[in-house]
Formats: C-alpha cells, sequence, structure tokens
C-alpha cells in the first residue's frame, strides 16, 4: 500500500445537526483491488484517491452495512421499477468526465438543495476529477444512464473481489418518475448475482439522517461491528 498522508480531521457532522464529527483519512496512490477490499471491510469510503470513514469518540450513529446479495429477493415493487424502466440503456466504463457530467451534477445537487435543504456549492472540474475519477484504478466504474443520447444518471461503483462498493449516484431530477436511484441499486444487485458476487457495501447507515436512513429497507443486510484497524480482522453481523 503506497500511502501518501494519514490524518484525521474535526468538522461540523455531515449527517447530523449539531453534531461534530472526527474523520480518519487515508490518500493512498495507486491502491490494489486487495488493498481497497480491505479498506471496505472495515467501514472505509473512497472518495478518489482518499479513503475515509468516521471515528467520533462519543458517537456510533454511522453503521457501515452491506446488502446479503445471496439472500436478496426482488420485491414486485422493485420489478416494476426495473420493468418502468426497461427502455433505458446504460454502460459501464472506468471513470470519465464531461462538461455533460459537471451539468447534471450541478442540476441534481440544485434540485436536492431545493428538496431537502443540502448545502449547495457549485463544483469545478478539479473537485469532480479528485473526487470521482482520480484514482479509480482497475476497480473502480462508472455505470451511464442515458435516454436516448441524453445523460440522466451516473451510478459511480468499486467492483472489488467479493462485492460492489456504491460511491455515488445522481441523476436528472427531471427523470424522478423512473425512481432512478432504486434502479441504479437494483442493477448493482443483479449485476452482483450474476458475477456470483457475495455483498452490496452501501456506505453508512444513519437512523436520523434521511438521506441515509432508506438503506435499511434493503435486507437482509450485516452490520460492521466495531472500527477494525487495518490489520485487525473485522466482524460483520445480522
Amino acid at each position: 500500500m503506497n500511502l501518501l498522508k494519514e490524518f484525521s480531521l474535526n468538522d461540523k457532522c455531515s449527517y447530523l445537526e449539531n453534531h461534530e464529527q472526527t474523520t480518519h483519512y487515508k490518500i493512498i496512490n495507486s491502491c490494489t483491488t486487495s488493498v481497497c477490499q480491505e479498506l471496505i471491510e472495515r467501514g472505509y469510503r473512497r472518495f478518489g484517491k482518499m479513503y475515509f470513514r468516521p471515528v467520533c469518540s462519543d458517537c456510533n450513529e454511522c453503521q457501515s452495512i452491506k446488502i446479503d446479495v445471496e439472500n436478496y429477493s426482488f420485491s414486485k415493487s422493485a420489478k416494476r421499477v426495473l420493468k418502468k424502466a426497461k427502455d433505458i440503456q446504460k454502460y459501464i466504463q472506468h471513470p470519465t468526465m464531461s462538461q455533460e457530467h459537471l451539468e447534471l451534477f450541478e442540476k441534481y445537487h440544485l434540485h436536492m438543495h431545493q428538496k431537502k435543504g443540502w448545502e449547495h456549492t457549485t463544483t469545478t472540474a478539479d473537485h469532480y476529477y479528485g473526487s470521482f475519477v482520480l484514482g479509480h484504478e482497475e476497480f473502480g466504474y462508472e455505470v451511464l444512464y442515458y435516454d436516448d443520447n441524453k445523460l440522466i444518471g451516473v451510478d459511480l461503483i468499486d467492483i472489488l473481489d467479493d462485492g460492489i462498493s456504491s460511491i455515488y449516484f445522481y441523476y436528472d431530477p427531471d427523470y424522478s418518475h423512473l425512481s432512478l436511484g432504486k434502479l441504479s441499486l437494483y442493477n448493482q444487485i443483479k449485476y452482483a448475482k450474476e458475477s456470483q458476487k457475495k455483498w452490496i457495501y452501501l456506505g453508512y447507515y444513519v437512523e436520523e439522517c434521511p438521506s441515509l436512513s432508506y438503506k435499511q429497507m434493503y435486507k437482509p443486510y450485516l452490520t460492521l461491528q466495531g472500527r477494525p484497524d487495518i490489520s485487525e480482522a473485522y466482524v460483520w453481523t445480522t
């Protein structure tokens, strides 16, 4: 592991109002799939070359969860979402950046700012590239969703040895009727089943955070116990 830098920062909590957050970071150059796997299994998330996880001393609200793919069954409503989007095209490739990406990213976040009160700052090409393109190595991908020739959704994922790590999804709010967020996750599960991968790593479930609480709907799932170091064993339980 080519570790460039390791540090912790205290800041306002990203998920809960009136809370502070301590986050541990590892900046890794040329990370391998196996090292990424080991970090994700221990509760880290990846943006670019940056791997991070909350390590707050007095709060355990951020719970790392992963969907048990083998035992997941698509509900009738899930099948309706998949059927409704049957004419939407999707393509998978290593992450890229275009003006189309940036405009869609901006449109989505303005929508979420108005709908849910998300903080909003217009992203730059450098910020987008550093967060979603840089550091993808051989395991990072984007799934592009198109309506004819129009980009309407981007799903950023890592395809690991035993599962898929969901990084970030954004979409065109004009297509909200297609439930694109659910669609992207259902397609991850379908791909994992077809590839005989065991898990979808969903990141953090926070019960009191509306943007993250939805994750508990995707059952069965397992929860990571504690905050194991890279050299320590990890335990996921139901």
